[in-house]
């Protein structure tokens, strides 16, 4: 059986266009991915478009995607790490 840590996120690594990495917790990462979307309502993917609230897309790109299309030449990427002391 698999160890329950290798399933645990402890935070998220964000690439984004003309940013540096920044790292985040995923309650960071939610509010991220929320304050995007926001601005894409007009031209959300597909699989987002029958999701009602801001938050429940958020959360859904968290649990099945690691990246967004925000536009030409443009990305947003995040992957989960584990920190260790």
């Amino acid at each position: 059986m698999p160890d329950p840590i290798m399933f645990r996120e402890d935070a998220f690594v964000v690439l984004e266009t003309n940013q540096p990495e920044q790292f985040l917790t995923a309650e960071e990462l939610l509010q991220k991915l929320a304050s995007v979307l926001e601005t894409m309502q007009d031209s959300l993917p597909r699989e987002l478009q029958d999701i009602p609230t801001l938050a429940a897309q958020a959360r859904h790109l968290l649990d099945t995607a690691c990246e967004l299309d925000i536009g030409p030449g443009q990305f947003l990427q995040w992957y989960a790490v584990r920190l260790e002391k």
